[in-house]
């Protein structure tokens, strides 16, 4: 797939405020903001793990532990890198924030602002 070298993928879910608020920083850092909504789009295992990859970071990092079906059903089980791929495939609503990512960088989204240090480490 084709893309453009100043696209910025934005993963998200729409209905959270916090990612309302990060996309319009996303927008104002790239001109090409290619959405990808997790409520509607599934990624598939080598996606999450390229992510993963660009993130520098694990499935579990990204999970929300505060979410009671984190708690009701991932919680305190012993789980393989194969099953936390599998966790985000089928419950990408327990990502705790946006990702954003951009040429070889991406970066979890914890506050709005955060997305904004994507755009200067592409600089560096």
């Amino acid at each position: 797939m084709k893309t453009h070298p100043s696209e910025l993928y934005f993963y998200h879910s729409p209905t959270q405020l916090v990612d309302k608020q990060t996309l319009a920083y996303a927008k104002s850092i790239s001109p090409f903001v290619n959405t990808i909504d997790l409520s509607k789009e599934r990624l598939t295992a080598t996606q999450w793990n390229m992510l993963l990859v660009k993130l520098n970071l694990r499935a579990k990092d990204l999970l929300n532990r505060a979410h009671p079906d984190y708690q009701r059903f991932i919680a305190g089980k012993n789980w393989d890198d194969e099953s936390w791929l599998n966790i985000l495939i089928k419950s990408p609503n327990l990502i705790k924030a946006p990702i954003a990512s951009l040429r070889n960088r991406a970066i979890l989204c914890i506050t709005p602002t955060d997305i904004l240090k994507l755009n200067s480490m592409h600089l560096v």
